[in-house]
């Protein structure tokens, strides 16, 4: 779950971060009186889009007058970032920029750290940094078990710098990082930029942070704060019956049990040329209802030609399976007009599963391996990608 520039200042505000004065609107009317409100000039305009690169799209803007700030404000609130429409709007205190900085801290699950990164070259995406300027990053891995160490702190924010009053400040702000992404189960915690303000002190003018999902069972709180505009529904309605779900380009509908096999049944969909639509797992412990679920969610995308099952009976039972096409097909027999379905069925239960999906009269193809239903999936949407 992602958290927007607008939802991470206030979720670091209250944890006690310094964060810059705003206001968040969604529309012009909201817009004037969030104006009359501040009452300060100048003013910084920036489209609350789940997307980077807004300041290049035209996102972010400064005004100097109310005028000129609802100009601004209605183009920034009729405008697309990379296609996904601005429907709400952040009016912040202009800060008198002296110097950005970057700090992050991100969840390293190979080494099973959280890992603290700062560089002086802030405001800018800290991948091409990295990518141009690898040694105006330093990195420093933190163990979850221990924390991150006053020593620890003040050394990386002596590196990062030059003043020792400011160093002292932002030590602490880098242990209040570590402390939020603990804290909060975040696998990113990024403020960027953060800055040095003509008073001399460090402010977030910027943030974003990443839940694990997994871990929002322990946040409530945070769940609640799920913004809607921009969550794909589909993911979360999938996610409420059990099923995990992403939608991808292709034509070719998957539905597989497990993870690891649903990646395997991409990787030989594109193998054969083919490109898959969406990623879906029905788990391992299939009720029929989920079946139908899965199949309801596929069929939303009209760009599927054909649907691909894909099904390992171990936990899962293919006789379960077996019961949910069924109900599928007699629920939704006119949004699978057309669209063939392709399904390996093998595992537990399969002998029932394949009687019963034969006496059924459907109209399925059935293959016994794999790589011999992904080509046939791949054929009938049209071959080669």
């Amino acid at each position: 779950m992602k958290l927007i520039e607008y939802q991470a200042k206030e979720v670091l505000s209250s944890l006690g971060f310094p964060v810059q004065t705003g206001i968040l609107v969604h529309n012009e009317e909201e817009l004037a009186r969030a104006l009359d409100q501040l009452q300060t000039y100048p003013v910084v305009l920036k489209a609350q889009v789940p997307v980077g690169g807004r300041g290049k799209a035209g996102g972010i803007k400064l005004a100097s007058t109310r005028e000129e700030a609802l100009e601004k404000g209605r183009a920034i609130l009729s405008m697309e970032i990379k296609g996904i429409p601005v429907r709400k709007l952040l009016v912040a205190v202009a800060v008198d920029i002296q110097k950005e900085y970057y700090t992050g801290i991100v969840l390293d699950r190979r080494n099973q750290t959280l890992t603290l990164m700062v560089s002086p070259e802030g405001g800018v995406d800290i991948e091409e940094v990295a990518r141009t300027h690898p040694e105006a990053i330093q990195k420093l891995p933190v163990s979850m078990r221990d924390g991150l160490a006053d020593f620890q702190a003040r050394e990386l924010a002596f590196w990062l710098f030059d003043d020792r009053k400011l160093a002292l400040k932002g030590a602490r702000i880098l242990k209040a990082l570590f402390h939020a992404a603990r804290t909060l189960d975040a696998t990113l915690v990024e403020i960027n930029p953060l800055v040095l303000d003509a008073q001399g002190e460090l402010v977030a003018v910027d943030a974003k942070i990443l839940l694990d999902d997994n871990a929002l069972f322990r946040h409530p709180d945070l769940e609640r704060r799920r913004d809607m505009d921009y969550e794909n529904r589909e993911e979360l309605e999938a996610r409420e019956a059990g099923l995990s779900f992403v939608r991808l380009d292709g034509n070719i509908g998957c539905c597989v049990n497990g993870a690891g096999l649903a990646m395997a049944t991409m990787d030989v969909i594109k193998y054969y040329g083919g490109e898959p639509a969406n990623f879906l797992d029905i788990g391992g412990s299939s009720r029929p209802e989920k079946v139908v679920k899965a199949l309801d969610i596929i069929l939303r995308d009209p760009r599927v030609k054909v649907i691909y099952f894909n099904i390992f009976g171990g936990i899962t039972r293919c006789d379960d399976v077996a019961r949910g096409l069924i109900q599928a097909f007699e629920q939704m027999k006119t949004k699978l007009e057309g669209k063939p379905v392709v399904i390996r069925l093998t595992g537990t239960n399969e002998a029932e599963a394949r009687s019963m999906l034969a006496s059924s009269g459907l109209p399925l193809i059935t293959v016994e391996t794999m790589a011999e239903g992904a080509q046939k999936a791949v054929e009938l949407a049209g071959g080669t990608a």
